[in-house]
């Protein structure tokens, strides 16, 4: 399972230009899932993004999470983050896990975060053809890997 974390001052989900999803100060998550995925992947990943230390203290340092700061944050599924761009110019998505695989992952993760925020959880729409816009804060972005553990 891999996300790219962005820090925010706000983001945004559309679809067909209709806004489905927005968030103001915060985490914009891009959620990628991989077939060996697993509950445990989850679990891992969950704990790490609502304790990391990425947004000011009172003095200005990145010391506070986002428990801490009762932000909020913006869940979209992206199957792209599992590209393999080894071989030629036209990437290989066969990494990424299929909707039977992902969707019940996907869902669980969101769940668990719920249980762990004071704020709602919100979300893009799996599988849509999605139009995401964000104002990065800072700017910080972190790519972390549930399969690169140590």
């Amino acid at each position: 399972m891999r996300i790219v974390l962005q820090r925010v001052s706000e983001a945004s989900v559309s679809i067909n230009n209709q806004t489905i999803s927005k968030v103001g100060s915060g985490i914009l998550l891009l959620l990628g899932i991989e077939e060996i995925d697993k509950l445990e992947d989850v679990e891992w990943l969950v704990k790490k993004v609502v304790n990391l230390r990425i947004f000011d203290d009172e003095n200005g340092v990145m010391n506070r999470s986002l428990l801490e700061t009762g932000g909020e944050i913006l869940v979209v599924s992206q199957f792209t983050l599992h590209a393999s761009t080894k071989k030629g110019n036209r990437p290989s998505y066969i990494k990424a896990a299929r909707p039977e695989t992902a969707i019940p992952l996907y869902q669980k993760f969101i769940e668990i975060l719920q249980t762990q925020l004071s704020t709602k959880v919100q979300t893009g729409e799996f599988g849509a053809m999605m139009q995401v816009q964000l104002t990065n804060d800072g700017p910080v972005t972190i790519i972390i890997d549930s399969k690169n553990r140590d």
